[in-house]
């Protein structure tokens, strides 16, 4: 198969746990955090172009072009490596936005490790996950391509071995702004700092889920009805919650049990981004 003419996706991921364990003098919080992708995502399709522009082919509702992170992800490559090639970006969108569940970030990542294959530009991948990095603080990591321990802004990673695992993904119909939970005075910001070596998978919890239960009541409401069954934990800033179990079939007849108005799905936790090692 031609390279331009395949599909590319961008997973979602989910914190299993997330810590906020200082500030640093430029206001940016730091953190400590598990990743772990899902089998489960957004697709990218790249459709060559003569005449050097980088086009979204069908603009995302709400966002500005020049916000837009494919086509930020894009420019940036370009910019950091001189090429001159332009290309329309066809992206087929799954993921919520305002979820955390990483889709812009993914979506961006997709677009850097796509764009670098097929513009033939040969950057590695600490060098993607620099410019990743400008582009938000979860972009790294699908960059990195491997579930891990994560420290600093969530760009520091340690790997971690994690148990096999499905998930049950609640999506409320409400999106979760970021940078409202961080700046909230709500927010916990000293939780002691653990070692990756010490972690062990179950521990922690999201020191963000409170704020964004507070501010938006969806979220706390499908927590209630997750911890029915398990340790429910919403991911990174919200509005997703999970709860995970051992093996697919519990996982599914847990979402057929879904209350009316409520709407999820199931995936399974994967430890290897599909684009490693491209």
């Amino acid at each position: 198969m031609n390279d331009w003419d395949r599909e590319w996706p961008a997973p979602a991921k989910l914190n299993l746990f997330l810590h906020v364990v200082g500030r640093r003098s430029d206001g940016y919080h730091l953190l400590q955090t598990v990743f772990r992708f899902l089998d489960h995502g957004d697709t990218l399709r790249c459709e060559r172009r003569t005449d050097g522009r980088i086009v979204r082919a069908e603009p995302l509702p709400g966002v500005a072009p020049a916000s837009d992170l494919v086509v930020r992800a894009a420019e940036a490559l370009r910019d950091a490596t001189g090429a001159s090639a332009g290309v329309t970006l066809h992206l087929d969108k799954r993921l919520p936005m305002g979820g955390g569940l990483g889709g812009g970030s993914s979506d961006a990542a997709t677009t850097l490790i796509a764009l670098n294959h097929l513009w033939h530009t040969g950057l590695d991948s600490s060098r993607l996950q620099a410019i990743g990095l400008r582009l938000g603080a979860d972009v790294p990591i699908f960059i990195h391509g491997r579930s891990a321990f994560a420290e600093g802004v969530g760009e520091r990673f340690s790997e971690v071995l994690l148990p096999p695992a499905w998930y049950l993904v609640l999506v409320p119909a409400v999106s979760v702004p970021t940078p409202e939970i961080f700046r909230s005075p709500l927010l916990r910001r000293d939780t002691p700092a653990v070692s990756a070596r010490d972690w062990r998978p179950g521990e922690g919890r999201n020191d963000l889920e409170p704020v964004a239960c507070s501010l938006f009541p969806e979220v706390e409401r499908h927590l209630a009805w997750l911890r029915t069954y398990g340790n429910a934990r919403m991911s990174g800033s919200g509005a997703c919650c999970f709860v995970d179990f051992a093996s697919e079939a519990p996982a599914r007849a847990a979402l057929a049990a879904l209350p009316a108005g409520m709407r999820g799905f199931v995936a399974r936790g994967i430890d290897r981004h599909p684009l490693a090692g491209i």
